[in-house]
């Protein structure tokens, strides 16, 4: 009898929530919960040996988390998670690397090594690379830089806690959607994080390698379109280092919004900090850095269109909760 009271008490708790209000609340709290994890181990000792193999055994349209845990090592293939696989958590070994790699290149479409285009993601631990830039050779008969993804993130409601996205041309492909990134690591030369997303970038690290090119590159080529649109990239307490020159911007499209906030800058930057790219509306541009130290930061060589923002507008756009997590999905993803 006394083995009965769990059962029956939990019964009565869930019976009763579900004849009222409290329902709804109830019903998200499990959808966050993880349901079942899944081990990718290349060697043979998990459920899977390839990352795409894990993702394609959970059922379309789930609705719980699934947690993917991926063993150490390299992990040679092309990742896609699409839109109907939502509630994913791909997890690598926090001590030791583990790293998705392929070596596509000519398309920003079809060359990333990893995509996502499903809602509700997390990603921890996980090394994005795309390997192409090593084929690159100086002269006029050597393999040329071209886009080259590391990553293609097109989902909603994405977070990204201690990864890398490494590549030369293209790097991270932040498209569409709101995202977050914490404690990440992202090295590129030219438009190394592009796109159109409503983004934070949050005590991360940007390294620039224009070395390997020999002209001025390009940190960000952010997407903006319209007015009122809501995108944007924000980098809150960053680090960029690496070699130079390189420019913190150019305008993808011609309503761009970038903030550097509180970023420390080596001398790297062009003094110039950002670039028009071509003939656009120098007004409609949303270019501006708030507090940022070091010395590219230096400020008395900018371009004269650079925007500066009002308290308000900087303490908006670098809050997290005001931003990008307005329903506070950032703190109910599992951890």
């Amino acid at each position: 009898m006394d083995s009965l009271i769990p059962t029956i008490f939990f019964l009565f708790f869930f019976l009763g929530t579900i004849s009222g209000a409290p329902y709804n609340e109830m019903k998200y709290d499990f959808q966050n919960y993880v349901s079942n994890t899944i081990m990718v181990d290349k060697s043979g000792r998990g459920n899977f040996t390839r990352v795409q193999q894990a993702i394609d055994s959970i059922p379309s349209n789930n609705s719980l988390w699934t947690r993917i845990l991926i063993n150490h090592g390299l992990y040679m293939e092309k990742v896609v998670i699409p839109r109907n696989k939502p509630y994913i958590i791909l997890e690598g070994d926090p001590k030791h690397d583990t790293a998705i790699e392929y070596g596509d290149f000519g398309s920003v479409i079809d060359s990333p090594t990893f995509k996502l285009f499903a809602d509700n993601f997390v990603a921890r631990n996980i090394i994005f690379k795309n390997s192409y830039d090593r084929l690159i050779t100086p002269g006029p008969n050597g393999r040329k830089t071209t886009w080259a993804p590391a990553a293609s993130i097109s989902g909603d409601k994405a977070s990204f806690y201690h990864c890398a996205f490494i590549s030369l041309q293209d790097t991270l492909s932040d498209d569409v959607g709101r995202h977050y990134y914490y404690d990440c690591f992202v090295e590129g030369a030219i438009d190394f994080i592009w796109g159109n997303g409503q983004s934070i970038y949050e005590k991360c690290q940007l390294r620039s390698v224009t070395d390997k090119i020999g002209v001025p590159g390009f940190i960000t080529a952010q997407g903006r379109k319209g007015l009122k649109e809501t995108s944007g990239y924000v980098f809150k307490d960053c680090y960029i280092n690496g070699t130079g020159p390189i420019f913190l911007g150019r305008p993808y499209r011609n309503y761009s919004r970038v903030l550097f906030a509180s970023t420390y800058m080596e001398n790297i930057i062009t003094p110039e900090g950002w670039s028009a790219w071509e003939k656009r509306s120098l007004n409609l541009i949303t270019f501006s850095e708030v507090n940022c130290k070091g010395p590219g930061a230096d400020m008395s060589h900018r371009v004269p269109w650079e925007k500066k923002l009002s308290d308000q507008e900087v303490a908006y756009l670098t809050n997290p909760a005001a931003f990008i997590d307005q329903e506070g999905w950032l703190g109910k993803q599992p951890n």
